[in-house]
């Protein structure tokens, strides 16, 4: 059931609410705890099909939500998202902007122009442009929570192509931008980089358990993480408990970006089965 106190009586939107399938995506997951704690939901997706399981998985534990569906790149279908969220719910809390691609691969030599601008304004623009409406609602009930997802791609080189990294370093600065801007209106904005999780969206790029092990093997705790792991990091920045929290990016990647271990497990700390 849908718990009174943590998130009562607050109105998120999150963007790419939906996922391929029936597994659990990082937005599904934020959006399904947003809900949880108390808060009403607006599902953002391009694709309206994909948004209702998670609508499903959030009525059923007893809390509100509404599908929106829309191109979170265009300015005129952020603005309508707002007023729609306004009209339904009567105000504006939390922000979770989780909407991006892969986009075009290849170097600065390889990669295709307007494959690099469309996966640009996908990337970032579309935070730009959600929150460009949001802040001012959030302003008017006394301030609120953004959100911004990016990835560890953002925070080290060494991925193949050129677009992915360098559009989610962009979500770092402008989350640290954005925080500097609006903090004193008593909006605290905020990012998460997720590390090699398993969602829906790595699965239909194609996945096979050796793939997955390797993945694993990056991480410091030697583990795969899943969209619940972000879902959890979105929730704890939404609430209040994160109230002196601005500009920040969480790493959430079973501790990737910090190093890699290739100690072995002493036989004392090896998981039991």
């Amino acid at each position: 059931m849908a718990s009174v106190g943590r998130l009562a009586g607050k109105v998120a939107i999150v963007t790419g609410a939906g996922s391929r399938g029936d597994g659990i995506g990082n937005g599904r997951a934020a959006a399904v705890l947003l809900a949880r704690h108390g808060a009403k939901v607006a599902l953002v997706d391009l694709n309206p099909d994909w948004a209702e399981e998670t609508a499903r998985l959030v009525k059923a534990e007893g809390g509100a939500s509404q599908i929106y569906d829309g191109d979170v790149s265009d300015p005129a279908t952020c603005e309508a998202i707002v007023e729609r969220t306004i009209a339904g719910f009567g105000r504006i809390d939390i922000l979770v902007n989780n909407v991006g691609v892969t986009g075009p691969r290849g170097d600065a030599v390889e990669v295709d122009v307007g494959s690099w601008d469309e996966a640009m304004r996908i990337n970032v623009a579309s935070m730009m442009l959600m929150s460009k409406y949001a802040i001012p609602e959030m302003v008017k009930t006394g301030g609120g929570s953004i959100i911004n997802l990016t990835s560890v791609a953002g925070l080290r080189g060494g991925h193949p192509s050129l677009l992915y990294p360098t559009s989610k370093s962009a979500v770092i600065g402008l989350t640290r931008a954005m925080a500097a801007h609006h903090g004193r209106a008593g909006i605290r904005v905020n990012c998460i980089a997720p590390g090699t999780v398993y969602t829906p969206m790595v699965t239909s790029r194609g996945m096979s358990e050796d793939m997955r092990q390797a993945r694993a093997e990056v991480t410091l705790l030697g583990t795969e993480g899943t969209g619940w792991d972000i879902g959890y990091g979105v929730l704890f920045l939404a609430s209040d408990e994160a109230r002196w929290i601005t500009g920040v990016t969480l790493p959430i990647d079973g501790g990737a970006s910090a190093g890699q271990s290739n100690l072995p497990v002493p036989p004392s700390e090896q998981p039991k089965h």
